[in-house]
């Protein structure tokens, strides 16, 4: 006779899955926060599951010179339902677990990619309407600009940076999507992938190409030669073999025409955390490689755009035969950045 009842594991983690919801209520679930010179410590939005925290007074008064409305938590009927119906999938969860049935977690599973679809809609709602329905007689117009946050990321709004990320809360959230999917393989021990082309298999699917893409290595970004400016000099960076990326913690990019500036950057912005540094290999053009692990040579005949004078390789073996070419000696990244 088939066996319909939910294996051991599986009650246990829809058990877990309904204390992470819970304890969710009690955590920021999503933080947007602002950069800008005139804030070096920056400015917080946290959203929680019932209000709003953070410095909402200080962006209120910043967002009132823009036009954009001010953000209050009791103009928002999400912070009265939400830690509803998290404490509901978490009831349900508990009795899906007790009523003992396989159904009962491709149930959840669905149900609960379904509530985070209407969230990420709902967010982007948000985002949208407070960034574009903004007040005709503010005291700062820019024509065409609109000041919609990011869903998730970075986005530049004049001088500010902003960056969108899930906070502890949010985190959990996707705990749950992850522990729920665990369940239905292990109760369904892939059969649902030996069908072509069936509803689960394309939501599953869904579900595990956005969760790599959202937790997926963050990239360099080509330099654009004659377009992009360096974000220390503000000169145009047009020579490929001088140019150099950084990538902060939080996604931001920065692009330099020379090493010396984004070292210079670097010693500016200490408080900066900076999660990746690329440099142009000098022997092929306009190719950025990994700053902590190139070969490096400086003086001698090589001249940069601002006079850092290094040049960088993917070898050493190149570095070697340009330093005997151009007459320069021989250095190394942590050298370099002292």
């Amino acid at each position: 006779m088939k066996n319909n009842k939910l294996k051991v594991l599986s009650k246990i983690l829809l058990f877990l899955s309904a204390g992470l919801l819970i304890a969710t209520i009690f955590f920021p679930i999503w933080e947007i926060s602002l950069d800008a010179p005139q804030y070096p410590e920056g400015l917080t939005l946290k959203l929680h599951a019932n209000k709003i925290d953070g410095d909402v007074d200080v962006i209120n008064g910043l967002n009132h010179y823009i036009g954009m409305k001010t953000l209050h938590t009791e103009n928002f009927f999400e912070f009265t339902v939400l830690p509803y119906i998290l404490s509901g999938f978490a009831l349900i969860f508990c009795v899906l677990a007790l009523l003992n049935r396989k159904k009962g977690g491709l149930i959840a599973f669905i149900s609960f990619i379904v509530f985070g679809v209407l969230s990420a809609v709902d967010f982007y709602r948000w985002n949208y309407d407070y960034g574009h329905n903004l007040d005709p007689n503010a005291a700062i117009q820019v024509p065409g600009m609109a000041y919609q946050p990011p869903m998730l990321g970075f986005k530049q709004l004049l001088n500010f940076g902003a960056y969108s990320f899930p906070d502890v809360g949010g985190w959990m959230l996707f705990i749950v999507a992850i522990l729920l999917f665990i369940i239905v393989v292990i109760e369904y021990k892939f059969k649902l992938f030996r069908k072509k082309n069936t509803p689960i298999q394309v939501l599953v699917l869904l579900l595990l190409s956005s969760s790599l893409s959202a937790c997926g290595e963050q990239k360099m970004v080509p330099i654009s030669l004659n377009k992009d400016q360096c974000d220390f000099c503000k000169m145009n960076i047009s020579d490929g073999k001088f140019g150099a990326e950084l990538i902060t913690e939080k996604g931001r990019i920065y692009k330099f025409d020379d090493l010396h500036c984004m070292i210079g950057y670097h010693k500016e912005n200490t408080s900066t955390k900076v999660k990746h540094y690329f440099i142009h290999d000098y022997a092929r053009n306009n190719i950025l490689i990994p700053a902590e692990t190139a070969h490096y040579i400086s003086g001698g005949e090589i001249i940069s755009p601002m006079n850092g004078n290094v040049a960088a390789f993917s070898t050493a073996l190149e570095a070697d035969q340009f330093a005997k070419k151009l007459k320069a000696e021989k250095t190394d990244w942590h050298t370099l950045l002292k």
